[in-house]
């Protein structure tokens, strides 16, 4: 009988095992912490395993993250050398994270926090130099299929979008930019600065003081505002706390932060110009993500290539 062994070490393992079974009846479903034959193990799924649940299994074929990112499976200091691992990319997963970059884009322009903050003023204020969406762009700093997505719809309420990469990528109505001087020019241009690129030592700690400062005044919509759906790696939270208070950043829509779940004690929490959300802009659903992965396993059992893979260089 073939068997997937689970490396679960931040949620509970049983609902995962229960849905893996529904997509994969045939198959042995065992978790890292239960005694298993190691030569069994041709395909493996994580979500933030204990260091080393993979090493030693000299059969395995594939690794499965079991969310969108992979940096929790390259802490793994004995990840096995060679064996691809997989991200999952579901359509459900892309269309709730494009729905909370465009709610947030649209809150920006409409300025929906500060008519928030005259109604409980009970102040009749009306700021009646109001732009249209092409008066803003929108800035995505990392264009996979996530980003890519966002950007289309974008486009569609009118934003002008450009987008960065770190390699040179061509997406259709978007101005592409890539490298050290394409972020720059990006961020230099952009009034809303999206992060939905991920976390690798390139872009840890690049949402920082000196990228704000190279932000644009952005004044038609109060001043400039940044959205972080990426990881919380990506941001320094001294740096954002100082650049609202500054008036450097207008704004900032946080899902991702550097301590999850957020110290009470974050000045984040009550900040006026802050909205924190709890790592929610984009959850899949589990059972599709035990589909998706089960696909995945019998394509590639049938002598398909696997999709999705991760180049270790890049870290994506």
């Amino acid at each position: 009988m073939n068997t997937l062994l689970l490396g679960i070490g931040a949620w509970d393992p049983e609902p995962w095992r229960a849905r893996f079974k529904a997509v994969l009846p045939d198959w042995d479903i065992v978790l890292h912490t239960e005694p298993f034959d190691r030569r069994a193990i041709h395909y493996a799924a994580a979500w933030k395993q204990p260091e080393g649940t993979f090493a030693g299994l000299p059969d395995l074929e594939a690794i499965f993250s079991l969310g969108a990112g992979v940096d929790h499976l390259f802490k793994d200091t004995r990840l096995p050398e060679g064996v691809p691992v997989v991200r999952v990319v579901d359509p459900d997963l892309t269309t709730r994270m494009s729905e909370y970059v465009v709610m947030h884009c649209l809150m920006a322009l409409r300025r929906v926090r500060t008519y928030d903050g005259f109604q409980r003023e009970r102040k009749w204020i009306d700021l009646r130099d109001q732009p249209q969406a092409s008066d803003v762009q929108v800035g995505l700093l990392g264009m996979g299929v996530l980003g890519q997505d966002a950007a289309m719809k974008l486009r569609t309420m009118g934003f002008r979008v450009a987008g960065w990469s770190r390699r040179p990528k061509d997406v259709e109505g978007v101005a592409m930019h890539h490298g050290d001087e394409g972020l720059n020019a990006v961020v230099a241009s952009s009034d809303i600065l999206v992060a939905m690129m991920p976390l690798t030592p390139d872009t840890t700690g690049i949402l920082d003081a000196k990228l704000f400062a190279r932000m644009p005044k952005a004044e038609a919509i109060g001043g400039p505002v940044l959205i972080n759906v990426g990881r919380g790696g990506l941001q320094v939270e001294t740096d954002i706390l100082a650049a609202l208070d500054a008036g450097t950043l207008g704004a900032a829509v946080l899902d991702v932060f550097e301590t999850e779940p957020l110290p009470e004690a974050s000045p984040l929490w009550l900040h006026p110009k802050v909205t924190a959300t709890p790592h929610n802009s984009a959850i899949s659903s589990p059972p599709a993500i035990a589909a998706y992965v089960a696909g995945q396993i019998r394509a590639h059992m049938a002598g398909n290539a696997l999709t999705n893979v991760v180049d270790p260089k890049h870290g994506y």
